[in-house]
């Protein structure tokens, strides 16, 4: 299946140099160039970006050749090392994608869009469920340990591999009644983080951009729904949406839902959101413990041997179970004349014990088993706060200066006899504080090509800070961006 889709990335690549090549002159240019237009034939749109640039962190595991932001930029647990190398997707995710509009009726169209996220410092398709999977069974509560394990950077997210992670969708678009589409969507709530986020959900420089958990309503693999339904209209300076997931199954396991409504005006944008998903799913790699679990379920004549509990090791992760609910105020206020634009927001979610437990074996997105599952997780509530603000300033025409700083609050949910816990070596459920500091510039050398550089300092505090061999990062990257 890796090589399929290899060849089928490899082959819209291509498609994409031989349409280039085709706008290119036969005959000598011209002294004045005109201006180029999209690579779009007949309603048919091909467009792309790669971003890559080069990254230092002060301290992180060393980079994946998989995960889609590349690099472990936002502090992680596993952060053991100082690495300074190639990386991906900073400002933007790397991608390729195609798209279609076809009027059909007065200003209807029908309209769809794929697009599949690569990783350009390795070529392969970007895959955040595999740079979990090759950390299983891997030791890392120490810094020696991580060292001879040799840890990488691994983080889950809505991108694991997917042909078309980024979007695989088809439906209809009017600018008078709103669109409806059917697929593989990214969310309402993901679409309000890009748009109020300072830094553009960039995941070398924004909380919220490197870490689903915004966009996601409390899990980074919901930041995209499959099985989905999505609708949007802006009506004057009214915005609504709705979006609606089935679950692959009966009743409301896997389900999930999504409304928005907001306005604009004199400068002012303002949107307000509310999620609610069932059996949202945090996956991580399998511990020492849990590999050797398999590896007796798997053995014949082991007193233990369970066939049906016996997963392969390379394709499997261990996951905690969820249903989330989230409401989210956001907001921006650009001068009307004025190069800033000021953005914020707000975020409350909550995580309670699934109505609907997952068994083990369960499938996640990507086609990865979740061979072993917390549905009991949360018996007290947890409550994780959300809250950013900064602002976007064009300094001159080509070059622009982003800043924010983004917060992390999350409310103790420990059981007895550490209720109301805030230390972080006693639970991860004790009451804990995550903080981000972000400043980036970014300079437009042409339409299509910028040039970029800033640094993210991020840090944990008690019950968030639980486990991490380290409790702060500052990720410093210089890159460049291409699109098309």
């Amino acid at each position: 299946m890796t090589s399929i889709r290899a060849c089928l990335l490899t082959v819209s690549l291509a498609a994409a140099g031989v349409a280039q090549a085709q706008t290119a002159p036969s005959a000598p240019a011209p002294a004045t160039k005109a201006e180029d237009s999209s690579l779009t034939w007949k309603g048919i749109t091909l467009y792309g970006i790669v971003d890559i640039g080069i990254q230092n962190d002060s301290h992180s595991a060393p980079f994946s050749d998989y995960f889609p932001a590349v690099s472990g930029s936002l502090v992680q647990k596993n952060d053991y090392a100082s690495p300074t190398g190639i990386s991906s997707n900073n400002l933007s995710q790397s991608r390729i994608g195609i798209s279609g509009n076809e009027p059909i009726g007065g200003d209807w169209a029908g309209v769809f869009r794929f697009e599949t996220f690569f990783n350009p410092q390795s070529g392969d398709l970007s895959d955040a469920l595999k740079s979990l999977a090759v950390n299983n069974g891997k030791a890392c509560t120490t810094v020696a340990a991580c060292t001879a394990s040799a840890q990488t950077v691994g983080v889950d997210s809505s991108v694991a591999g997917q042909l078309f992670a980024g979007a695989a969708y088809a439906g209809f678009s009017s600018p008078t009644y709103g669109s409806f589409t059917f697929g593989r969507h990214v969310t309402l709530l993901a679409d309000g983080v890009g748009k109020y986020d300072p830094l553009g959900a960039s995941q070398a420089f924004s909380l919220i951009g490197f870490s689903g958990t915004t966009a996601g309503g409390g899990d980074t693999e919901d930041r995209r729904l499959d099985q989905s339904i999505k609708y949007y209209a802006k009506y004057d300076w009214l915005h609504l949406g709705a979006m609606y997931q089935f679950g692959s199954s009966s009743g409301s396991i896997n389900t999930g839902y999504q409304f928005q409504i907001g306005g604009e005006y004199a400068g002012l944008s303002i949107d307000a959101y509310y999620f609610k998903k069932y059996d949202a799913v945090a996956a991580s790699a399998l511990s020492v413990a849990n590999v050797t679990s398999l590896t007796t379920f798997c053995t014949v004549g082991n007193a233990a041997y369970n066939p049906s509990l016996c997963f392969p090791v390379g394709n499997s992760v261990s996951a905690t179970v969820s249903d989330n609910q989230t409401y989210a105020l956001m907001l921006s206020y650009a001068p009307p004349g004025s190069t800033v634009k000021l953005s914020g927001g707000f975020e409350r979610i909550t995580f309670d014990n699934p109505a609907n437990p997952l068994p083990p074996g369960s499938l996640t997105i990507g086609g990865y088993i979740l061979a072993f599952t917390n549905n009991a997780a949360f018996n007290t509530e947890k409550v994780l706060e959300v809250y950013w603000a900064g602002l976007k300033w064009g300094i001159t025409p080509d070059l622009d200066l982003l800043t924010a700083y983004y917060g992390y609050n999350q409310d103790a949910f420990a059981a007895a006899p550490n209720v109301g816990c805030s230390s972080k070596t006693v639970s991860s459920a004790c009451s804990g504080t995550e903080t981000v500091l972000s400043l980036v510039l970014d300079y437009k050398l042409s339409k299509r090509f910028d040039v970029y550089a800033g640094s993210m300092y991020s840090g944990v505090q008690g019950g968030l800070a639980n486990g991490y061999l380290n409790t702060t990062n500052v990720a410093t990257t210089a890159g460049l961006r291409f699109r098309f």
